[in-house]
């Protein structure tokens, strides 16, 4: 018999582990930070708006720029022109009422993004113990940690650690059959980026799926006794509802499980904003092929036409680390087949609407190695595949040299290099 106020053994560890997830990350924030203020060590601050500690200088680059300038002076919106209404809404107002105690923007815009990595982190960690085998797990972890663009986590003042943190979160909460919870931390996510429908798409085809478990858990004498092992049983993979028990899942569709529709309502009242502010609802989209930007809709961003040039002629530093970013996408979208068996169609649904934005929607693949960050379902697989792996070298291998782009990505990005 548990004393009275003594824990559960499975939260204590769970506890332990989420510490020491943390404690990595925050060894890694000191690691990456120290890379940072080493690579910007010469250059000299042009920015007055820049207030924080100098070191903190290299973590500030390209788009952190932009999200400032929202902070500080808010939206604007130029028809044919670079605007601030490419960038969506939720990380900077964040920074905006962060900055507002720390009294720092710029420190504030940077902190903000390494709680949210924090957090992300951890739920992602505790998320995979609870589906994957104990090293599989960890090898997961040690994915997501040391991917070559997790930097991404570690300090610049960028949106996709809040935006990753939504959508764990959202999809965290949905387990638990908080289905409203899960839509209101989903329209973060939604009012963080533009693949926050991702978050909505995924939310909805896992409640779906949720229920068809429910209906198939209620009806065991339904299952024909040559049919598979379900949830793993017997060391085997676990079976999900096919596509037409999703479909047939709708009947039981009630009031508290549209919930998560809400996810969608972030995109909505930004859509709203633009149109009421400005004329035009989806000017985050026109903007997107303003000079300079060049990321149009069309057959030419589609059939990745400049990438192909840059390829050919050249800048060939520039096409090395756009390579590197499209062989991530490449990676990610095999491992699909993989997140589906491991954590269903949910799941699956939502990596891969991540991964088709910029596959489609990119005309060089830039930005790229971020938008796979974010698929963490793609995270989790790669470990497992690590992990299943019979030569044991494979795992430590693969991570060192994860690592070691990890290091040298974030050494160029303090240099002012684009490198996503």
């Amino acid at each position: 018999m548990t004393r009275p106020g003594a824990q559960p053994v499975a939260q204590r560890s769970d506890r332990w582990y989420g510490a020491a997830v943390a404690g990595v990350f925050a060894v890694l924030v000191v690691v990456l930070s120290t890379v940072v203020a080493l690579a910007s060590r010469h250059q000299v601050r042009h920015d007055p708006e820049l207030t924080g500690p100098s070191w903190l200088d290299g973590w500030y680059q390209y788009d952190a720029g932009w999200y400032l300038e929202i902070v500080r002076a808010g939206y604007s919106y130029a028809p044919g022109q670079q605007s601030p209404v490419a960038f969506f809404p939720a990380y900077p107002l964040g920074v905006r009422g962060f900055g507002e105690l720390l009294g720092d923007h710029q420190v504030a815009g940077q902190l903000l993004s390494v709680l949210c990595g924090l957090v992300a982190v951890v739920l992602f960690a505790l998320w995979t113990r609870r589906r994957l085998p104990r090293r599989t797990a960890v090898v997961a972890v040690a994915v997501l940690l040391l991917y070559p663009y997790a930097f991404f986590l570690y300090g610049p003042m960028y949106a996709d650690a809040l935006f990753l943190l939504s959508a764990i979160g959202a999809f965290v909460l949905l387990e638990r059959r908080w289905y409203l919870a899960a839509g209101i931390v989903g329209a973060v996510a939604t009012a963080g980026r533009p693949v926050g429908v991702a978050v909505a798409v995924g939310l909805v085809v896992r409640t779906l799926e949720i229920l068809a478990e429910d209906r198939r858990a209620a009806r065991p004498g339904d299952l024909a006794a040559d049919d598979p092992p379900v949830a793993g049983a017997g060391g085997a993979p676990p079976v999900w509802p096919g596509w037409r028990d999703l479909v047939a899942a709708v009947r039981d569709v009630r009031l508290r499980h549209v919930g998560v529709l809400a996810s969608g309502l972030g995109l909505a009242g930004w859509c709203l904003y633009l149109w009421l502010e400005f004329g035009n609802p989806l000017a985050f989209v026109e903007v997107e092929s303003a000079p300079g930007w060049n990321q149009g809709v069309g057959p030419r961003t589609w059939f990745k036409v400049v990438y192909a040039g840059t390829l050919i002629k050249g800048p060939y530093d520039i096409a090395l680390l756009l390579t590197l970013q499209a062989l991530a996408c490449l990676c990610a979208v095999l491992l699909l087949r993989r997140v589906q068996r491991l954590f269903g169609w949910g799941y699956a649904a939502y990596a891969a609407v991540v991964l088709l934005i910029p596959i489609i929607g990119t005309k060089d693949f830039m930005g790229a190695g971020r938008y796979v960050l974010v698929a963490f379902p793609v995270m989790a697989a790669a470990g497992s595949f690590l992990a299943d792996r019979q030569r044991r070298w494979v795992v430590p291998v693969t991570l060192v040299v994860s690592a070691a782009l990890l290091v040298v990505l974030t050494y160029l990005f303090g240099r002012g290099v684009a490198v996503s």
